[in-house]
């Protein structure tokens, strides 16, 4: 793996990247990393309609994903006396 430096970045640039990054749930590297990938064509841009769909539906994080597993996790087990 390769590793780029960029420096001098203007602050309000800094601040959108750092921003988008949250919003997406992903590390600054990551994202850029996203940015990249998709300006130079090396993946296919996501749908566009995805963060409408999530902001509609709603979409948990995995420390929520996590804690509703945790708290449905009884529901799984069945009682063979209950079924007769």
């Amino acid at each position: 793996m390769n590793s780029f430096t960029i420096h001098n970045l203007d602050k309000p640039l800094a601040t959108l990247l750092k921003a988008r990054a949250r919003e997406q749930g992903v590390s600054v590297n990551q994202f850029v990393k996203g940015l990249l990938e998709q300006a130079l064509g090396v993946k296919p841009a996501p749908s566009k309609n995805r963060k409408h769909f999530e902001r509609l539906l709603g979409a948990w994080s995995k420390a929520e994903k996590a804690e509703f597993d945790r708290a449905v996790s009884g529901f799984e087990q069945v009682e063979a006396s209950e079924w007769r």
